[in-house]
């Protein structure tokens, strides 16, 4: 079986959402209770996707405003079309955001890191545009430890293919670690920076409810998945149906964990 380049493009949001986006509406509650932000600041969702950490801010920490930042043009579509007026979604990314220097007070990024090529130049803008004392934060998914979906995913890949070993999230990025992102705030001229675990439970119904959405082809293991000829996928389903653990209901039950870091910009 010959192994595919990874694809880390998320250009549409309904695979994203069958996929990942449904979890991530999970566990963002959770990462702002964690924040404990104020009421009435100036929110910036940089790497907003289809607008999920958006909307848990409009929802859950009563801000004056909320902006968001995305480069896919499907997503941007998406998140306009989930969050309304409700929030300002520009076209930018991580490495340019279309915002004036020290105008918002709360920068967050969901499960974007990951993705930025040059994740300190990304930081760097994200100081830019927040006012010194503001809060910048993100999380991202714990790859290569209890990011279960994908780990059991990964696992039995590359059981039947090592050189999928390559092109797994846990191998590939290495700020899925703690103390990688903890060292990367550490270098960005911010004060008190903290990193926690947010787990959340992922349940399936059964086995179809998990397997199915890695037929959409977009992110790193569905695009994998979709590489491989019909055979070999079969192969690849049937050693993740005997290797997850089933309840006798059929119902399966994982947990997703995702490392949160947040720091203080400096006065």
């Amino acid at each position: 079986m010959s192994s595919q380049t990874a694809s880390d493009v998320w250009g549409r949001g309904d695979p994203y959402e069958r996929y990942v986006g449904r979890w991530s509406r999970l566990v963002a509650p959770a990462f702002l209770a964690w924040l404990a932000v104020p009421a009435g600041r100036r929110w910036l969702d940089v790497g907003c996707g289809t607008g999920a950490l958006s909307a848990a801010v409009l929802d859950e920490s009563a801000p004056s405003s909320v902006a968001g930042v995305e480069p896919s043009e499907g997503f941007l579509l998406a998140a306009r079309e989930n969050l309304g007026d409700r929030a300002e979604i520009y076209s930018g990314n991580a490495a340019s955001i279309p915002l004036p220097d020290a105008s918002v007070d709360v920068v967050v990024s969901g499960l974007v890191l990951n993705f930025v090529p040059d994740p300190r130049a990304g930081l760097a803008e994200m100081v830019r545009v927040a006012r010194p004392g503001g809060t910048i934060a993100a999380y991202v998914w714990d790859y290569a430890g209890q990011m279960q979906l994908m780990r059991y995913f990964w696992d039995a890949a590359i059981d039947l293919d090592p050189a999928a070993a390559a092109l797994g999230e846990g191998s590939r990025f290495p700020l899925c670690h703690p103390d990688a992102l903890m060292a990367l705030f550490i270098g960005s001229a911010l004060r008190g920076p903290r990193v926690t675990a947010l787990d959340i439970p992922t349940p399936f119904e059964n086995f179809d409810d998990y397997w199915s959405p890695f037929l959409g082809g977009q992110g790193p293991a569905p695009a994998y998945a979709m590489s491989l000829d019909e055979t070999a996928r079969n192969r690849l389903r049937d050693r993740l149906r005997e290797r997850i653990p089933t309840r006798l209901d059929g119902s399966i039950s994982m947990i997703a964990r995702a490392w949160a870091v947040r720091a203080t910009v400096a006065g």
